[in-house]
């Protein structure tokens, strides 16, 4: 993209209502724009990132045999009453009705949807295990939204439900989803620690949320070090195999990890001190077994060996996608602006053309970006080189290519990556290697 025709509406002044970094720097770099209350327009650099984090966790979800669907955004107030959740729900859902008087709500989410179309379809349990996922808006309105997509009233999640015969089947779909959020997570650039979480009445150890590491986290966070020092991209496990994801599970689990709510001082005592972390955190994922609750609220069965009905087993599990990419941004920034991490970024490398005009920069400018216009934003403004310079650091590009006049007679360019500050100079394709390494 060219940025001379790029929509990238960057501000020069700190929006007066933004009281959190990422708000701040999502406003001034264009990423997105406030259209009510709570409720953001993304731009095109915003959305951008929205679907590089999509597209992680599609691949990451699909590689443990998870199923993509999408759900509508309104749902039928009856699915909700056959649950008895509708009128328990409270004053945070939205609730309309159609031209013809009949009940419908915006999802805050899609427990009830999800296990009604589940058991129209599913009638044996040699059809299980299932595990759908998809990735849709919803809302919840709050009643004082704020810090900007971090805590919105409309929303972007991925939601999966896990659908099992029985208790031990759960456990395996619960500890396959884990290993998925840790994947994710990892090629997402951030560190999220799962932690232990309430599991309300239902009970048990089966509950954790991820948290990345933030200053501005809203929840004081307790862990052991060995939980940062885990490559689980790297870690084989074999998800068919009960035994390989209770080793896998046991591998987290065994380190402490807890919230300022679920903290232990006696456990935490046993930690030993060089491994000791505490901080702050930003919760962007929560993964939950619940049993039966809902198969059996709303009567769903299926068919067992012995021909006996029975109600499935179900989990339910959720990223923020939208609230990802401000925390992702509170966790990674500077004075200057964002720090995308690459895998993110809503481009690979800004090209900075400082004499814009002159043959040769142009000449090696256009060279570069025809290598890869999708991923390269070329800034070929006719701006003085500041001002380049500061809305690249701005927009957080994992690298700058910098073209002078100096350089450009040599065949170089200078290569500045965001994140350390060090710069290079080198031949172009020497620069262009560098920048596809990462």
């Amino acid at each position: 993209m060219r940025l001379s025709k790029a929509f990238q509406p960057t501000l020069k002044e700190v929006p007066a209502e933004a009281q959190i970094a990422s708000h701040r720097l999502m406003l001034r770099a264009g990423l997105i724009r406030q259209t009510a209350s709570g409720i953001y327009a993304w731009l095109p650099a915003g959305l951008r990132v929205l679907r590089n984090i999509e597209r992680i966790i599609r691949e990451e979800q699909d590689a443990i045999g998870a199923q993509e669907v999408l759900m509508p955004t309104l749902q039928s107030a009856d699915l909700w009453r056959r649950s008895g959740r509708y009128d328990a729900y409270g004053p945070e859902m939205l609730r309309i009705q159609d031209r013809h008087g009949r009940d419908l709500l915006y999802g805050p989410t899609n427990e009830e949807m999800i296990t009604d179309i589940f058991g129209a379809s599913v009638k044996s349990y040699k059809e299980l295990p299932k595990s759908l996922y998809h990735i849709q808006w919803k809302f919840r309105d709050e009643v004082r939204p704020r810090f900007g997509v971090m805590r919105g009233r409309e929303f972007l999640m991925k939601d999966a439900y896990s659908f099992d015969a029985d208790y031990a089947g759960a456990v395996d779909s619960y500890r396959r989803m884990m290993l998925s959020y840790l994947r994710i997570f990892q090629r997402l650039g951030v560190r999220a620690v799962p932690m232990v979480a309430d599991t309300g009445p239902i009970g048990g150890d089966l509950s954790h949320e991820f948290l990345v590491l933030a200053p501005t986290g809203e929840s004081e966070v307790f862990f052991d070090a060995a939980l940062e020092q885990q490559d689980w991209l790297g870690r084989p496990v074999d998800c068919d195999s009960s035994e390989s994801l209770a080793q896998f599970f046991s591998a987290v689990t065994d380190h402490y990890a807890a919230t300022d709510e679920k903290h232990n001082e006696a456990e935490w005592a046993s930690v030993p001190e060089e491994r000791k972390r505490t901080g702050r955190g930003i919760e962007v994922g929560h993964i939950f077994y619940f049993g039966t609750k809902y198969t059996q609220s709303m009567g769903i069965e299926v068919s067992g060996p012995d021909g006996a009905p029975f109600n499935p087993h179900m989990g339910s599990y959720g990223i923020g996608v939208s609230r990802l990419t401000g925390a992702i941004i509170e966790a990674s920034h500077d004075d200057a602006g964002i720090i995308w991490p690459a895998s993110v970024a809503p481009y690979r490398a800004a090209i900075l053309n400082l004499r814009q005009g002159d043959e040769t920069c142009d000449a090696i400018c256009d060279r570069i970006y025809a290598t890869d216009p999708e991923n390269l934003l070329y800034d070929d403004r006719s701006e003085r080189a500041g001002v380049k310079f500061n809305d690249a650091d701005l927009m957080g590009h994992p690298w700058q290519i910098i073209v002078g006049p100096r350089g450009a007679k040599e065949g170089k360019v200078e290569l500045k990556h965001r994140v350390s500050g060090e710069r290079f100079e080198l031949p172009v394709e020497e620069a262009l290697a560098k920048i596809g390494e990462g």
